[in-house]
């Protein structure tokens, strides 16, 4: 392979992010190196980690406000990324608060950095692709958590914490090289254009993500301590199932049905926990919960991840639209961990901890099917919506007449019609066809009665029976 192939603004867009969510690994949340810190000076954790991640969770959340073009993107992840770095060097002397006000700081802006890739994922990646690199940037930041953790706990947690910063300053060597000015064709096309509202796929994803990551913030506050005496296997396998489901998912069929696998990932949750509470502590006991629970966690992740990179093309910042999925994985953890640290508080024995992560599986499970089907049409709408918009009108009309309908339509209805397939809202209607928003309103009720539907979402999908789109 020549030095140009390994320096295409996809590479480099994924070195960037591994290096830079290394350091956020290990360092701020699943890592060892701040929990060796801390331990190091008989410091309680809960309160820092809370802190990290509610800092993370508003960085994430906020930084599609100040970084609205690729530019900006890419200036924002040096600039947080070098804040990172200034407010990690107090963590190499005695404790004080400037190690919660440093923690706060590289988890703010950690977060900032995340939700900012969002534009090069959609930038350098081409949409069919995106499942890929979101798998790859995982799974290179994992392996290098590993690496750090193992040095952390086994060595010294200022070795592991000088790891991080090197993964810190090697992705900011990375951010730098991030070209600003090519755009492949997809993003042409996209580029500050949003075909139709992303809100309701978002939402339903959003709330799916969250309660599924109750289970992983109760994991770190519940399972996780209960095998703290296995320091040298957790040091280095903690991870490893993680890495390896994301191996199996990056390289599964094209056609392969999401949902299923997301059902196996449900079972393994489920038999991580009762594993938990049935078996002992020992060493193969610690091996089959964190296999079950990791490998689970490597699906769902990867599914959310997948699902957001394929929004971001209907969406005019990506930075928001990936910074605001991702927060409600961070903000399901966050709550996963203050129902972990209240539980272990009052001694609740294990079998009681396992019923309450299995009634978190069981509400998840009954909204899988419909939030998975929802999400999945809503997806395809504005697949062919973006389709649509492009068509001649002779190309649109032919479409709409090849629908029956149970009565025919009157010709405002067919107005109104070709407005909501050009993805506009009951307000834009009106003001385009200069009648009141109730008025819309009621020719919308009435085209979903002739066509025998209950919701655009609906009726677009009759649409998608007659036309293809690639």
């Amino acid at each position: 392979m020549n030095g140009h192939n390994l320096l295409n603004p996809r590479r480099i867009s994924i070195a960037a992010f591994s290096f830079s969510f290394a350091y956020l690994l290990s360092f701020l949340f699943e890592g060892q190196v701040l929990y060796g810190l801390l331990e190091m000076y008989g410091i309680n954790a809960s309160a820092y980690i809370l802190a990290a991640i509610i800092a993370h969770f508003v960085g994430l959340l906020t930084c599609g406000l100040f970084a609205r073009s690729r530019e900006a993107a890419k200036s924002m992840m040096l600039g947080g990324m070098g804040l990172c770095l200034v407010a990690t060097i107090p963590f190499f002397f005695a404790p004080s608060y400037l190690w919660l006000g440093g923690l706060i700081i590289s988890a703010y802006f950690s977060g900032c950095t995340v939700a900012a890739w969002g534009f090069f994922l959609r930038a350098f990646t081409p949409k069919n692709e995106r499942f890929k690199s979101c798998a790859d940037v995982l799974i290179y930041s994992n392996l290098l958590m590993i690496a750090v953790n193992v040095v952390a706990m086994n060595h010294s947690p200022f070795i592991g914490l000088s790891l991080a910063m090197l993964c810190l300053v090697i992705g900011i060597a990375f951010i730098w090289m991030l070209p600003v000015g090519q755009e492949n064709e997809l993003n042409k096309i996209f580029e500050n254009k949003t075909h139709g509202s992303i809100k309701n796929p978002l939402l339903l994803l959003c709330l799916f993500v969250f309660i599924i990551t109750i289970n992983s913030g109760l994991m770190y506050q519940v399972i996780n301590p209960a095998f703290e005496h296995l320091t040298g296997l957790v040091s280095w396998y903690w991870a490893v199932p993680y890495i390896v489901a994301l191996a199996i998912m990056r390289n599964l069929p094209v056609k392969a049905k999401r949902s299923r696998i997301l059902y196996i990932g449900m079972a393994m949750i489920i038999g991580a926990f009762i594993s938990f509470m049935l078996l002992g502590r020992n060493t193969f006991d610690y091996l089959i919960v964190d296999t079950l629970m990791l490998g689970a966690c490597g699906i769902f992740d990867l599914f959310w991840w997948s699902i957001l990179g394929e929004m971001l093309d209907y969406s005019d910042n990506p930075a928001q639209t990936f910074g605001i999925g991702l927060s409600a994985n961070v903000f399901g953890v966050l709550c996963g961990g203050v129902l972990g640290i209240a539980v272990t508080s009052i001694g609740l024995p294990s079998a009681e901890i396992a019923v309450i992560a299995l009634t978190v599986v069981c509400v998840t499970l009954v909204m899988l099917p419909p939030l998975n089907n929802q999400l999945v049409l809503l997806l395809k709408n504005h697949v062919y919506l973006a389709a649509y918009e492009n068509m001649s009108q002779a190309q649109q009309t032919d479409i709409v007449s090849q629908i029956k309908t149970l009565d025919p339509l009157t010709v405002r209805e067919q107005e109104v019609l070709q407005l909501i397939l050009s993805g506009k809202s009951n307000r834009e209607i009106a003001g385009d066809l200069l009648i009141s928003e109730s008025t819309v309103k009621t020719h919308v009720r009435n085209i979903f009665s002739k066509y025998d539907v209950g919701s655009r979402a609906e009726l677009i999908s009759i649409l998608l029976k007659y036309q293809r789109v690639e």
